[in-house]
This record gives C-alpha cells, sequence and structure tokens, in this order.
C-alpha cells in the first residue's frame, strides 16, 4: 500500500499573510495630502451674535460659472487680484474706502497698525477647480507677501525664513489670514 504524502497545513500560512499585510500597512506612511491648507476657525457659538463688520473692511470676491471675477462689484482679472488684494488689506494711504486699522501691540513687534480687513470669497457652483485653486492662489500670496515685507522690516529675513516660532507667530498676528468663505450657489453664467 502506498504512503499519503502529508498535506501542509495552509490556514496557518494564510495567517501570516495576514498578519505581514497588516504590519506593513501601518507602518508605512502613503503621503497624499493635497489640497490647500487651511487652519479653520473654531465652531461659532451659536448663543454668541457675530461682531458686524463695515462694508469698507470687506473685499468681495465672486467668481461665476464662467470663471470670471467680479472684485469688490467691477469685472476683475485673476492677474491683478494679488495686487488689489495687497492693496486692500495693506491701506498704505489710509484712504477711507479701504479697511481700517486698529493699534495693536504684539510681542517681538510693539504697537503696530493691523488692518480690520476681510476678505469675502463666493464661488458659484459651476466654478472651476481650477479656477476656484488659482484665487485661492493669489489670495495666499498676497497675504503671504505683506508678511514678507513685514518680516523683512522687523527681522531681516523673509517669512519662511524665520526660524523662530515666536517671531513668526508675531507676524502672522500681525497679518492675519481673514478669508472668509461662503458656501458655493449660483451667482450667474453659464458653462
Amino acid at each position: 500500500m502506498a504512503r499519503k504524502i502529508p498535506e501542509i497545513n495552509s490556514g496557518s500560512m494564510a495567517d501570516i499573510s495576514f498578519l505581514l499585510l497588516t504590519f506593513f500597512l501601518l507602518t508605512s506612511s502613503i503621503n497624499t495630502d493635497m489640497g490647500i491648507s487651511r487652519k479653520l476657525p473654531p465652531p461659532i457659538d451659536p448663543t454668541v451674535k457675530p461682531p458686524e463688520i463695515k462694508k469698507r473692511n470687506i473685499f468681495t470676491v465672486l467668481v461665476n460659472a464662467n470663471d470670471q471675477l467680479l472684485v469688490n462689484g467691477n469685472l476683475g482679472d485673476i492677474s491683478t487680484l494679488k495686487s488689489e488684494t495687497v492693496e486692500f488689506l495693506s491701506n498704505p494711504a489710509n484712504n477711507p474706502n479701504l479697511p481700517e486699522k486698529s493699534i495693536k501691540y504684539i510681542d517681538l513687534l510693539g504697537n503696530l497698525e493691523v488692518s480690520k480687513g476681510v476678505i469675502s470669497l463666493q464661488n458659484d457652483r459651476g466654478t472651476s477647480y481650477e479656477m476656484y485653486v488659482k484665487v485661492q492662489n493669489e489670495l495666499t500670496a498676497a497675504v503671504n507677501e505683506l508678511r514678507d515685507q513685514l518680516s523683512k522690516d522687523k527681522f531681516g529675513k523673509k517669512f519662511e525664513d524665520l526660524k523662530s516660532d515666536a517671531k513668526k507667530e508675531a507676524i502672522q498676528k500681525a497679518i492675519p489670514v481673514s478669508i472668509s468663505e461662503a458656501e458655493p450657489k449660483n451667482i450667474g453664467g453659464k458653462k
């Protein structure tokens, strides 16, 4: 009579394979972070009434379904959005039609005029993602330009080159990112 060849128990092999797969998935990192990095404000307390913002302190940017810009009620262009935003936020000549400034004491900077300007961004539901990102980039570039300028004046370096977290925090307090985004709706235009 012929001898039977013993079979290998494959149940434990499957368990080992599963454990190895789980180990590698948990210990490896897959960097897929994409998008626009923003720190969201804390949730609003429903019992607290939001502060009223004067019209002169609001820089309105609307993007319709045809990817056309309307900046403060006038037809805008993506190529000039950054410079218009810088002019609005900095208000160098203290123009009464541009945002107010208030004097604030900021550690490492002393008493400084801080803009009360807020950028209000509204997109149409049909706005392309590319245009949305372009507008966000221009608005962020305007804030970064102002931060670089202040950082060079006070510390002799660009904002991104500052090593000290305290210095970076001081510049961020002096020039905050004040972008208010409303929920997309149908503004106008057709694709």
